[in-house]
């Protein structure tokens, strides 16, 4: 089968060796996505800001690859503050309200920078 790597130009790509995703037949991961925290539509207090923000960043990877938001079967959800659930879930539900993929809520320790409270993997397939 052939696999197919979505770059997107951030620097940790090369510095660690990954890829915003990958796809290997109908098969798509797509790597932990943070926001784009730019202090005036995404601001780090913002956690339903920046769930928008990384789900409509993932959105148009899963363009590239030929896929859609309808296509996600799971997606992974870690923060770093767990009393945002109402704010990230409502962000969620913006994009599988009626698609409900499963999903986990994962409080964690931190991020890589302390302005990120959102990171979201998502797993997609295809339907043949």
């Amino acid at each position: 089968m052939k696999r197919e790597n979505i770059l997107t130009g951030s620097p940790w790509e090369d510095k660690m060796g990954y890829c915003r995703a990958v796809r290997i037949g109908n098969i798509i991961e797509v790597s932990g996505t943070v926001a784009i925290v730019d202090g005036d539509k995404v601001k780090a207090d913002d956690a339903h800001a920046q769930t928008l923000n990384i789900l409509e960043r993932v959105e148009k990877v899963l363009e590239d690859l030929n896929a859609s938001m309808k296509d996600v079967i799971r997606t992974r959800i870690f923060t770093t503050d767990v009393s945002t659930f109402e704010a990230v879930a409502t962000a969620h539900a913006t994009f599988f309200k009626d698609i409900k993929p499963t999903t986990g809520f994962y409080g964690i320790n931190q991020l890589v920078a302390p302005e990120y409270l959102v990171e979201i993997e998502l797993t997609a397939v295809i339907a043949e």
